[in-house]
């Protein structure tokens, strides 16, 4: 078969497997969606599809499990995943040149040089794993897992090269779901909330308010536990991360991710390993609250694609500064500024700095503008120049 042709071949099944994810209302359906055409043209016996936080390449929801074990399972591949050293991490595939790779073609058809394969995955029935992350401009949007059970042929490069072409079209579609919307205003939230977790990464302790949270996460793979409650995945990952972090694995991350409740708020985990006696690995300490101001900001950029720069500019601009204070501010001249900020209305779908203050703010404070009558301090000095014009 001549390279054209098998372009042609791998440029149609993008086109198979992209009609169906395009139709997607959401990023849970998306990963339905593409699970089910793509097993058509490769088949796989089952699945883990979960979406990330792009900062920190943590999962977050929605993730959608297929044709695999308990929650409790989930757990322990994920714990693997983050406190084991270990072939093919997501973290390795986030920044290699092709973002998908299969464990048999790695490991030279000798799956058993996986920590995660001789604990998890053999007795389990599994014979090989294809792994992508899903990325876009360098930012994780979602990893994948597809899975053989025993009989099955290993993933063969074709397979491989189908998924990694698809990393970035999905990413972007899953990118832009993340986009806030208006229904998450004027909901009341609770003040942060505390889990606590032992060495062994047992959760020991909750108090109230990281109840309320925890129940406006969407439903996914979750772990029973002692304290009355099933804690999901995404959480219980964070914990791990902190573990990880605490032991000197993962030197570069950070136990931070952000998670998207049923009414569309956006929470934060963020979580640390404390110290115990005689300078020995203690509990972890996990907060999960309504992200703030700033976090918000940055959910908003990575979901529009902004550019760093564009980033630092949006975020001059809800301080109510203009043109030339943005330029002397960046070192950077005027008509840089001005450049920039229009791409910024591109990207965000707006035509004037208050609408661009209004989409970045106004519909995510709500609930205290309800309460007072007028938006919070910062909205008024940022929101007071509506017809400012990019110039």
């Amino acid at each position: 078969m001549s390279d054209t042709h098998r372009r042609a071949e791998v440029l149609s099944a993008h086109a198979k497997v992209l009609s169906g994810a395009e139709r997607a209302t959401d990023t849970r359906e998306l990963f339905g969606r593409t699970s089910a055409k793509l097993r058509r043209l490769m088949p796989f016996d089952s699945a883990v599809w979960a979406a990330t936080d792009p900062e920190t390449g943590l999962i977050t929801a929605p993730m959608l499990v297929e044709n695999l074990g308990s929650g409790e399972g989930c757990s322990a591949y994920w714990e693997s995943e983050l406190l084991e050293e270990d072939v093919l991490p997501f973290r390795d595939l986030a920044r290699a040149v092709v973002p998908a790779a299969g464990l048999r073609a790695v490991t030279g058809d000798l799956p058993a040089r996986s920590a995660r394969f001789r604990r998890l995955l053999g007795s389990q029935g599994v014979d090989d794993e294809l792994r992508a992350v899903l990325r876009v401009d360098d930012r994780p949007w979602a990893v994948v897992s597809l899975f053989r059970m025993h009989g099955g042929a290993p993933f063969g490069p074709a397979e491989t090269t189908l998924l990694a072409g698809l990393s970035g079209p999905l990413a972007l579609l899953i990118r832009r779901f993340a986009r806030p919307s208006a229904s998450a205003a004027g909901t009341d939230v609770p003040a942060p909330g505390l889990v606590l977790f032992d060495s062994s990464g047992e959760p020991t302790s909750i108090n109230e308010e990281a109840r309320q949270h925890l129940s406006q996460l969407p439903q996914g793979p979750s772990i029973p536990s002692q304290l009355g409650l099933r804690l999901p995945i995404w959480v219980v990952a964070t914990a791990h991360q902190a573990r990880a972090i605490a032991q000197g694995r993962e030197r570069t991350g950070r136990a931070r991710v952000r998670i998207r409740t049923v009414d569309g708020r956006w929470l934060i985990c963020h979580a640390s390993c404390l110290s115990g006696l005689a300078g020995r690995p203690g509990p972890v300490a996990l907060v999960i609250e309504p992200v703030a101001a700033a976090d918000r900001a940055v959910i908003i950029a990575d979901a529009y694609g902004l550019t760093p720069r564009e980033l630092e500019i949006t975020q001059l601009i809800t301080r109510g500064l203009p043109t030339s204070e943005i330029a002397s501010t960046l070192f950077i001249s005027p008509h840089t500024v001005r450049d920039h900020v229009k791409a910024v209305f591109g990207k965000m779908e707006v035509s004037s700095r208050g609408e661009l203050v209004a989409r970045l703010f106004a519909e995510h404070y709500r609930p205290s503008a309800s309460k007072s009558g007028r938006l919070p301090r910062r909205m008024d000095r940022a929101g007071s120049r509506p017809d400012v014009r990019v110039s």
